[in-house]
């Protein structure tokens, strides 16, 4: 395994090289956030009934002590319990505890209470045997839904998406990351917003003396419309501020681009262990821990593969089956790392009962976000992880339904090393062939060749040095110019930039 180089880019200051210092005994980033997650944890039992909240914009979620309830429309019965498995597990990321769960087979969720009034009974049963203070249901529901629901078990009750976006509020450390899931949260709550008590649909104006008197006149509006005019300007003043953010993300890409070092974005599904496989290839010291969405603000670190090749890994936000379109649409910025990449290393947990599934889920975000941004998708190697989990038999099942995958371990270390070599050969293979005459007071070209591309040949003559060699395509531009016409594999006269 070669030794790895770590860099950080930020907006401050360049790319640092940390490689002298080594490892340190203090402790990293990513430690110390996962000690200020452990240090903060939900007190259980507390009352999260509802009462008369006159400010909703404030509302908060509280879960706690929670019942789970899923309707199974399609697919299998293996399928509709790993989706109640997985929504037990975003449960308690967000810090609650899980009581009980139920799951009806329909063909489609009731437009009324989404299970049906039989079962909203039946689950008010459940809630009173398990003393439950949160019903969380595993599909997004409608606004009248979520009432109804809440009328019959009269307990909170949330939705998936609504869990989502308070995992992603709970775990955004970036001013881009808070903003965005900001923005996401208030789009949800837009078309949510509903009054308890009289005091929403109160007006303000009239005749004097009836509803506020002087400075009051006119129609007025009811507090609930000022609710949403608020939350309206609010998301505006959001949008802007992240196309600001946007706007700076994009140079430093564009920074890195032009460099001409290959760029890998580490995507897959969220709990996959793509922060791990980023540690283990370049000793970045992000946060690593066993949760979903444990990672929210894309890292970006430079590497060096075994030929000395250097290559730049980003980590980036792990997806989930039907993941709220208000989070894709917030996030957009932060997943268009994947639509600037060379090649897409797509983790998948080999552990997970249903590896399938997250490979489509993963590809059919991607999928709409290269859509809106009209670009093409990167090649994809795909990666199966957490294979010191996996028997005999299950790692033989699996290698041979996906031949051309790489099965690492990134917490033992195995297969680490065949990862490095396919990632030589992959982005290798991305490279293109050129034959150049590089002028002597072009030193830094030359040197760009070395450090990023591969030396075929290399001569020197009276006028500057004849080099062949394999270089990325963003160097290829650049050296064009210098292009050398003479003798070459593909028999041309003149300059050469030839694809591999």
């Amino acid at each position: 395994m070669s030794k790895s180089e770590t860099y950080e880019f930020t907006p401050a200051e360049e790319i640092k090289d940390d490689a002298e210092t080594g490892w340190s005994a203090a402790p990293t980033v990513g430690e110390m956030q996962l000690e200020e997650r452990s240090s903060l944890r939900r007190v259980a039992g507390l009352s999260t009934e509802l009462t008369d909240i006159t400010e909703v914009e404030y509302r908060q979620l509280r879960l706690e002590r929670v019942v789970l309830v899923g309707v199974w429309t399609e697919g299998t019965a293996a399928q509709a319990d790993a989706s109640m498995f997985e929504l037990a597990a975003l449960a308690e990321t967000a810090g609650s505890q899980v009581l009980d769960a139920l799951i009806q087979r329909r063909d489609k969720p009731d437009p009324a209470t989404y299970i049906g009034s039989g079962k909203a009974d039946e689950l008010r049963g459940v809630v009173l045997d398990t003393e439950a203070d949160t019903v969380i249901c595993d599909g997004e529901l409608t606004p009248a839904q979520l009432n109804a629901l809440e009328k019959v078990v009269k307990v909170k009750v949330i939705d998936r998406t609504a869990l989502i976006l308070d995992i992603f509020a709970q775990h955004a450390t970036s001013r881009e990351g808070k903003a965005q899931v900001s923005l996401a949260q208030m789009e949800y709550m837009l078309p949510r917003l509903r009054g308890w008590g009289e005091s929403m649909s109160r007006q303000a104006g009239g005749r004097a003396g009836s509803n506020g008197g002087v400075g009051l006149r006119g129609p007025g509006e009811t507090k609930i419309e000022t609710d949403r005019r608020r939350i309206r300007e609010r998301m505006g003043k959001l949008r802007r501020e992240i196309r600001e953010m946007k706007t700076a993300r994009d140079t430093k890409r564009a920074r890195r681009t032009s460099s001409g070092i290959p760029q890998v974005a580490i995507v897959g599904y969220t709990n996959a262990g793509k922060s791990s496989l980023m540690n283990t290839l370049t000793n970045a010291g992000i946060l690593v821990q066993d949760a979903l969405f444990a990672t929210l603000d894309p890292t970006t670190r430079k590497s060096a593969l075994e030929d000395g090749r250097e290559v730049v890994f980003t980590d980036t936000v792990g997806f989930v089956r039907h993941l709220p379109t208000q989070l894709v649409e917030a996030f957009r910025s932060t997943l268009e790392e994947v639509t600037g990449a060379d090649l897409l290393l797509h983790v998948v947990d080999g552990s997970d009962p249903l590896p399938s599934e997250q490979i489509k889920a993963v590809r059919e975000v991607i999928t709409d976000v290269l859509r809106e941004t009209k670009t093409q998708a990167p090649p994809e190697l795909l990666v199966v992880n957490k294979i010191d989990a996996l028997d005999p038999m299950e790692l033989t099942e699996i290698r041979g339904w996906l031949p051309d995958a790489v099965f690492v371990s990134a917490r033992t270390g195995q297969g680490i090393d065949e990862l490095r070599d396919r990632l030589d050969h992959v982005l290798g293979g991305l490279d293109v062939e050129v034959s150049v005459l590089v002028l002597y007071t072009r030193g830094d070209l030359l040197a760009r060749i070395h450090a990023d591309g591969r030396i075929i040949s290399s001569e020197h003559d009276e006028s500057g040095t004849l080099v062949r060699a394999r270089v990325p395509r963003s160097l290829a531009g650049p050296l064009a110019e210098y292009a050398h016409a003479g003798e070459d594999p593909a028999g041309a006269d003149a300059a050469e930039v030839v694809d591999a």
